[in-house]
């Protein structure tokens, strides 16, 4: 229930503040007193919503800030909701708890993005909103009959906000969650949850199909493949046989061309040698009678290289007295006798020595160079001679180099090289030519042609018969065979896999399809929870309308029976989704429609107080009433009066109920038995608030 509300700057209050007790609570004053403003106070304290155009008309006029604050308390707990706007429009809302005089704060604005709201705290502790607590609790002034204009629908949302049946919701969402937590373990467990089961079910027999499928087929490949596998291997024996003559046809080719090779080689190795020993033959045939002569011109050079050397010799020795004489003749010529006397010793001579005689010696130094000229043409012939003796020294040396070179050391030994020649001529000239093929006739070469010749003969022998083409065509058919084989393991390999992957699959789909049985049988069991006690539409809360439409109408006609109309009994009855509100006289049904507007009002009034029954159960346990006497005669006023004084045995039930009545017709209280009456009155300060009783 609401303890306090209080105002600063608010509408047309400066400074209110209005304490609550149980019971019935009135306002009283004229049109314009500010009894209204109240109820935008409570709206816009709890959830920031009022009926006024904007937040800034809030303030009053002349003031830059406005506040509401309202304290209240809800199942033992003591809460108080404030907000504050000013000029700017700017909000401040605070949500709290008071808990031994501490207040304790629960939410501060509506900071939504950081996950904070105080409008959503303050719901989920009166457990109405806005639009439901209008509803249910706030009959604001002049829509006292909304609640037989709502729409069917709407009549049963209300309703259930009133019991409580919308809780069901979150039970609901909290089952779901629930379940599917629950699927969701499962699913993380064994990799399915209960909504597979159908789909593993397929495919379970899928598998199962494919396995029984599978078997002839593996059957078939493995008769194919005993048959394949029987034919590659005696293909393989006939290949394993003739391969070898392959090998030998190949070393049979090579050997024929290795005999031929060989051939060609040995003749050119015997043309060469009949070269070699024709060369040797015309290069040692002159050789024996130069190199004879070796050793006569060797004596021969030796004489003439003596003459040689002493004709030199006999050279210098005149050309030295030559020169010895020149000498004598330069001192002859200055020797001169005068007088027959001696130029030297002054004595007397008849003639000079010869010696110093310029006449003797002048003809003995030109008989010397004759002499010297005739020696020198000697010295040359010498010379000639020995260039003649030398030239043909060194031939009788290359002679005999020669037939060192070629190890011939007497006519005989190449006489003898002559016959081997001729022989070996003969025999390159028995030798067939090489093309025509005749390997008989070339193996008689020599010993090594021989040898080759017998081997050929030989593979020859071996290889007789051996067809090639054949060959290749068995080792293909082998290939193609083998490749067939492969396929067919392959395919066997495939189908095994595929078997073997089924069966595990199998054992896996039937394990967890048993698991997901007992998990259906645990989540259908949840789901009947869900349906049937806390779906809105389920049992549970179709029986808890029934029952709620039952008490509403056993006490909404009460109500009407003390305001005196003709109608005798209201009745709610549910169908389908929607509650209709049916209204009976004495004798007859009456439609709604067809009711005067004071009846309207007293059927809402009386609908209005039937449900007020029920709210003992909510957590505000409230309920405002603004002009109810509108449209009503004196004598229904004076009924409404008797009703709502009547409400205070409500209030003094087990669970307490807080009227607010909003009138101006202040006369009607005056001998009632409601004790708590605030009068408004309008002054320039603002709306002023006096509690008469």
């Amino acid at each position: 229930m609401i303890t306090s509300i209080e105002l600063g700057e608010f509408l047309a209050h400066s400074e209110t503040k209005l304490d609550f007790d149980n019971g019935v609570t009135v306002f009283v004053g004229h049109n314009g007193a500010g009894k209204s403003s109240i109820i935008d106070a409570i709206t816009f304290a709890l959830f920031g919503q009022h009926t006024r155009k904007s937040n800034k008309g809030l303030i009053k006029r002349g003031s830059n800030q406005g506040f509401a604050k309202i304290n209240f308390s809800v199942n033992g707990r003591s809460f108080e909701a404030a907000r504050k706007i000013d000029s700017k429009g700017t909000l401040s809302a605070k949500f709290t708890e008071i808990i031994n005089d501490k207040r304790v704060e629960i939410a501060a604005g509506e900071r939504k993005q950081f996950g904070e709201s105080m409008t959503h705290e303050v719901e989920k502790a009166i457990g109405l909103d806005f639009e439901k607590l209008k509803v249910a609790s706030i009959v604001q002034q002049g829509e006292l009959n909304a609640i037989i204009n709502a729409k069917p629908k709407e009549f049963k949302e209300l309703l259930n906000a009133i019991i409580g049946i919308d809780k069901l919701d979150v039970a609901s969402e909290s089952m779901k969650a629930v379940n599917k937590k629950f699927r969701q373990n499962i699913r993380e467990k064994i990799g399915y949850d209960d909504t597979h089961i159908e789909i593993l079910s397929r495919d379970l027999e899928r598998y199962q199909k494919e396995i029984s499928e599978s078997e002839p087929q593996k059957n078939q490949l493995q008769a194919k493949q005993e048959t394949l596998q029987i034919g590659v291997k005696n293909l393989r024996e006939k290949v394993e046989i003739e391969a070898p003559k392959i090998d030998k046809i190949n070393q049979l080719e090579l050997r024929k061309k290795e005999l031929v090779e060989y051939a060609k080689n040995a003749i050119h190795e015997i043309q060469s040698e009949i070269n070699e020993k024709e060369r040797k033959i015309r290069d040692c045939e002159a050789c024996f009678e130069s190199a004879s002569l070796k050793e006569d011109l060797e004596s021969k050079i030796q004489k003439i290289e003596q003459a040689v050397e002493d004709t030199l010799k006999k050279i210098q020795e005149m050309k030295s007295l030559t020169a010895s004489l020149k000498e004598k003749q330069l001192l002859a010529s200055k020797l001169q006798l005068k007088n027959n006397k001696c130029p030297v010793c002054d004595s007397s001579v008849e003639k000079l020595n010869p010696l110093f005689q310029e006449e003797h010696l002048k003809q003995e130094l030109s008989s010397l160079e004759e002499q010297i000229i005739q020696k020198e043409k000697e010295h040359q012939m010498y010379n000639q001679k020995r260039r003649d003796f030398s030239e043909k020294l060194q031939a009788a040396r290359d002679a005999e180099a020669t037939l060192r070179a070629h190890s011939i050391t007497s006519k005989n030994q190449l006489e003898k090289i002559q016959e081997e020649m001729e022989t070996k001529k003969q025999n390159i000239q028995k030798i067939p030519a090489l093309s025509n093929g005749n390997l008989v006739e070339i193996s008689q070469i020599d010993s090594h042609a021989k040898t080759i010749f017998e081997n050929i003969s030989k593979l020859e022998s071996e290889t007789r018969g051996f067809d090639e083409q054949e060959f290749l065509d068995l080792k293909k058919l082998v290939n193609q065979k083998q490749m067939e084989l492969s396929s067919i393991d392959q395919q066997i390999g495939a189908i095994l896999e595929k078997i073997s992957k089924g069966k595990e699959q199998i054992i896996v789909i039937e394990n967890a399809i048993t698991e997901l049985k007992i998990v259906k049988e645990y989540v259908t069991n949840l789901d009947q929870i869900q349906n049937n006690i806390f779906s809105r539409d389920g049992p549970v809360a179709t029986s808890l309308r029934s029952w709620a439409l039952n008490a509403i109408s056993v006490k909404a006609s009460e109500y009407l029976a003390v305001l005196n109309t003709k109608i005798q009994r209201i009745q709610l009855t549910e169908k389908a989704r929607d509650i209709s509100i049916i209204c009976n006289s004495k004798t007859e049904e009456l439609d709604l429609e067809s009711l005067s507007g004071g009846e309207k009002v007293s059927v809402a009034l009386a609908l209005r107080l039937g449900m007020a029954s029920l709210l003992g159960a909510s957590n505000l346990n409230l309920m405002i009433l603004d002009e109810p006497t509108t449209h009503l005669d004196a004598e229904r006023k004076k009924s409404l009066v008797g009703v709502l004084s009547q409400l205070s045995n409500i209030s003094n039930s087990e669970t307490p109920m807080q009227f607010i009545i909003i009138t101006h017709d202040a006369e009607i209280f005056e001998d009632s038995t409601v004790e708590q009456i605030y009068k408004f009155e309008s002054s320039t300060e603002g709306s002023k608030v006096a509690l008469l009783n």
